[in-house]
């Protein structure tokens, strides 16, 4: 609590309400504890789909398959953007999406994945992966719900071309308000992507793009919290081993 409310005492002193050094912080803090080059925040998880999806150029018409066992953004970002949602069952174990369903919805109107780690349970990356390779799709990890989660020893959020992840207050990092971020290993599609949601550039506007900015107070608190999370997941790992050992 000293932590948090020091974080937005200064940053009521500063008057850093929007793009502050307390964005630019997490940015990079985020984009470290992920291994991954760029982290790009913006107002919510939905947004970070969203902006995903427009950078990796769906046209409408295009089909884009994921879980039919998510929160709806997942599905309503697709729409959104103009494609065409194809949904998959899911593994009967980790309610996750299934990778023999994805195969069997494959048409030629298909372009790109969208597994949903539910819970923070991993979807089979390796299985998935390999049919986006296969096929020449692209693939978006939704990870609003799993973050630091690992599927054989690596992180969520480092196998598709972006992963996503939200911080609204109820997730295992959660802002004191809306959050987002999508993060990618792709310098072209981190610069459009920072664009997009920038109204399309600062001064100069190179697009039409959305106002999508995590504000200074959310930074501030999520930089408050980083420090913590990986004891926080711990101690959830270990509540929930207590479950399990009762079930069994």
């Amino acid at each position: 609590k000293e932590e948090i409310d020091s974080a937005i005492a200064e940053v009521i002193a500063e008057s850093a309400y929007i793009r502050s050094r307390q964005v630019d912080a997490f940015e990079q803090a985020w984009a470290r504890t992920l291994g991954v080059k760029h982290c790009v925040s913006c107002a919510n998880g939905t947004d970070a789909i969203y902006i995903a999806l427009r950078a990796l150029g769906l046209q409408p018409g295009d089909e884009v398959i994921t879980s039919a066992h998510s929160w709806i953004s997942t599905s309503e970002t697709i729409t959104q953007a103009g494609g065409r949602v194809v949904f998959c069952d899911t593994d009967a174990e980790t309610f996750t999406i299934d990778p023999c369903d994805i195969e069997r919805k494959i048409t030629s109107a298909t372009v790109g994945i969208i597994p949903v780690h539910l819970y923070g349970q991993p979807a089979d990356m390796g299985a998935i992966m390999a049919i986006a390779k296969k096929r020449n799709l692209w693939v978006i990890e939704d990870c609003a719900q799993a973050h630091l989660a690992s599927y054989k020893g690596q992180l969520v959020g480092t196998f598709g071309n972006v992963a996503t992840f939200s911080f609204y207050p109820g997730k295992n990092l959660g802002a004191y308000g809306d959050a987002g971020c999508a993060v990618t290993n792709d310098d072209q599609l981190a610069d459009w992507m920072t664009t997009f949601a920038r109204h399309g550039g600062k001064g100069d506007h190179v697009m039409e793009g959305i106002n999508s900015r995590m504000d200074g107070l959310q930074a501030a608190i999520l930089n408050a919290k980083l420090p913590h999370l990986a004891a926080w997941t711990a101690a959830r790992r270990a509540v929930a081993a207590c479950y399990n050992e009762l079930l069994e």
